[in-house]
């Protein structure tokens, strides 16, 4: 199948996908743990070697020793999907990096399972974000995510508690959320955060610029 849309240096893009037949692509937690590993390791032009470099991101301790495909911006992982927002910042880059990620996920996930073929839908899909407002929004929607996890139709519904939801938001430990708001782990070596413009100067103003769209109501 050929993608309709066309990567550009410079641009931002949504890039997501979910599991063959809506399956689940992390099944336990070294799953998303080895995801992780493969969002900042797969980023390079040099080939990627896990059992060289560490499993885990706690692992490395060194860094990659390849130039950036692309720069990512903000991530969640789901149970059966995951959503990334990628700056483009060479041609090519985002092509070769999701094919690195998905093959060599796709391979340790085959192998720990003793299962073969496609783990996910077809090719991954992507969002060309063409304008300031957009890009704010898929900041927000990102790391949104995990509400479907204790609220599956919030969207629709409205929120039933948000202050429940945002200290959900804060112990969900597979997106950037953390990052921005401030806290030390290994994970924020996976960002670019500086590729973002500055809409927000602290944790708490990021979480502000998260969280007001829980209340959001289309008109």
């Amino acid at each position: 199948m050929t993608r309709s849309i066309e990567f550009g240096a410079g641009e931002y893009y949504h890039i997501y996908n979910r599991g063959t037949e809506k399956r689940d692509i992390f099944m336990r937690r070294n799953d998303y743990r080895r995801f992780l590993a493969l969002l900042y390791l797969a980023n390079q032009n040099e080939a990627t070697e896990l059992k060289l470099q560490g499993r885990t991101l706690e692992e490395i301790t060194e860094p990659r020793k390849g130039a950036q495909l692309v720069e990512i911006v903000a991530y969640c992982l789901m149970p059966n999907h995951f959503h990334l927002l990628i700056h483009e910042i060479a041609d090519g880059g985002i092509s070769k990096f999701m094919q690195k990620l998905t093959t060599g996920y796709t391979m340790y996930f085959n192998k720990q399972n003793e299962r073969s073929g496609s783990l996910f839908q077809g090719k991954f899909k992507a969002t060309h974000i063409d304008d300031d407002r957009y890009l704010q929004y898929l900041i927000s929607y990102i790391h949104l995510n995990p509400i479907k996890l204790i609220e599956p139709k919030w969207k629709e519904a409205g929120i039933a508690d948000k202050a429940r939801a945002e200290r959900y938001l804060e112990t969900y430990v597979l997106s950037s959320y953390l990052d921005y708001l401030g806290k030390e782990r290994p994970e924020r070596m996976i960002l670019t955060r500086e590729a973002l413009p500055e809409y927000f100067s602290s944790g708490a103003d990021f979480k502000t610029f998260v969280t007001e769209w829980l209340t959001y109501e289309p008109e």
